[in-house]
């Protein structure tokens, strides 16, 4: 590892993410980028914030995004926002939205 990246409290369901996360594993920095960006999902959006950030973290440290690959992604469950919908004869049934949290790590190539 040699740059990671978190993000925190997305609201989108870990599923959901995970789905789109596969997509990128062990790919190269530059291509995950592109994959993301001509994708039609909507964890997309965090997903490059997160790439992005890891490949600034990069940049300071003194690495070329080229030199790079994702090593590591990660999809963890978050907290779940507990709502109630109103439900037939004056019940009301639970939703849970849930949360998820996001890690990106990378590594050189070779």
């Amino acid at each position: 590892m040699i740059v990671k990246a978190e993000n925190k409290h997305i609201k989108i369901s870990p599923s959901k993410m995970r789905e789109v996360m596969d997509l990128i594993r062990n790919k190269d920095v530059q291509e995950a980028e592109a994959i993301l960006i001509n994708l039609n999902k909507r964890p997309k959006e965090s997903l490059i914030k997160v790439l992005r950030s890891a490949i600034a973290n990069a940049k300071i440290k003194g690495f070329e995004p080229r030199q790079l690959y994702i090593s590591k992604v990660i999809c963890n469950v978050g907290p779940a926002w507990k709502r109630y919908k109103a439900a037939a004869f004056g019940r009301a049934t639970p939703i849970k939205r849930r949360t998820s949290h996001i890690k990106i790590e990378l590594d050189l190539k070779g």
